[in-house]
């Protein structure tokens, strides 16, 4: 089933958490700008591990074949434990010890090569040392490590190691106490078998409790996945109203500048209309009352006119 690009996958799981999401979110919203919704999806969906489980992943990730002889290791420990194999079982318990010390050593050494990392003194060694016996016991803890996407820490329940036979400092002038008799090889046999068997009911019971446990989470990831799915289709919803609205505005603003020109030509226009129209009132005054002297002159000499006729009839 095609997933998110595998080189993706290294680098969210080889970063440090606290950077996890922003490059998980960018990687997605890159996705979405190339027209690939599907893939944008996948991404977003991919969680971010604890620092414990980042560690184990950059181990699984850089160091692959380190990773592989822990999974040849817990192989070999689970057939000396099927088999009841007492030394082989105590000599590969010594080697797993020594195992996962080295692979510590190794997890940090690759912790402080990485950029941003917590400082040595602040990384959870324990609780990678945990998770890698528990991937030496349990073979689906040992998939998760191997696969580089480990999100938690895990713990470690303990291989049945053979109880170490009770010894007695023998000194000197005492008689050493009489070696205790072997039992019976049905008894032993019966007793390895009810151990099995005990064994084998605790693995079945765990087995279901982890069973149910990835049901209950299983349901709760479908349910928070989509619950993301509406927010972001929410989201995109409102990207776009938010566009939709920032283009109106432009075009208003585009209206009200236009407007504004218009209206500071209106206001020279008018401006000069009122200068034309004081000079025209001025004109006009000063022709009115020019008219007016004129007038009074022409009357002025009608009157003249007037007064001289009547003396010029006489004569006659």
């Amino acid at each position: 089933m095609p997933g998110p690009p595998r080189e993706l996958v290294h680098r969210l799981y080889t970063t440090p958490p606290d950077r996890f999401v922003a490059i998980r979110d960018e990687a997605a919203a890159e996705a979405r700008r190339a027209g690939d919704p599907k893939t944008a999806r996948e991404i977003a969906r991919l969680r971010r591990p604890t620092v414990a489980a980042w560690l184990v992943n950059l181990l699984a990730i850089r160091r692959p074949e380190l990773v592989a002889d822990l999974a040849q290791l817990a192989e070999a420990l689970r057939s000396a434990q099927r088999e009841l194999r007492g030394p082989r079982l105590r000599e590969l318990s010594a080697q797993r010890r020594a195992v996962v010390g080295a692979l510590v050593a190794e997890v940090r050494k690759l912790a402080a090569e990485a950029e941003g990392a917590p400082s040595a003194g602040k990384l959870p060694l324990a609780e990678v040392e945990g998770t890698l016996n528990a991937a030496l016991s349990d073979t689906e803890v040992a998939e998760q490590v191997r696969s580089g996407r480990l999100l938690r820490a895990a713990n470690y329940a303990g291989f049945g190691e053979v109880p170490r036979p009770q010894l007695r400092l023998v000194t000197g002038g005492e008689e050493p106490e009489p070696e205790p008799r072997p039992e019976p090889a049905g008894k032993r046999r019966a007793g390895a078998d009810r151990a099995a068997l005990r064994a084998e009911q605790a693995e079945r019971a765990a087995r279901a409790e982890r069973a149910r446990r990835r049901r209950a989470l299983e349901k709760e990831l479908a349910k928070a996945r989509t619950d993301q799915e509406r927010a972001e289709a929410e989201l995109a919803d409102a990207t776009a109203a938010e566009r939709d609205g920032a283009a109106a505005l432009d075009a208003i603003e585009a209206e009200l500048a236009e407007l504004e020109r218009r209206r500071a030509v209106a206001e020279q226009d008018l401006s000069r209309a009122k200068l034309a129209r004081r000079g025209a009132e001025r004109t006009a005054t000063a022709a009115r009352r020019r008219a007016g002297e004129v007038e009074a002159a022409v009357e002025a000499l009608d009157a003249e006119e007037g007064d001289a006729e009547p003396g010029d009839d006489a004569a006659d």
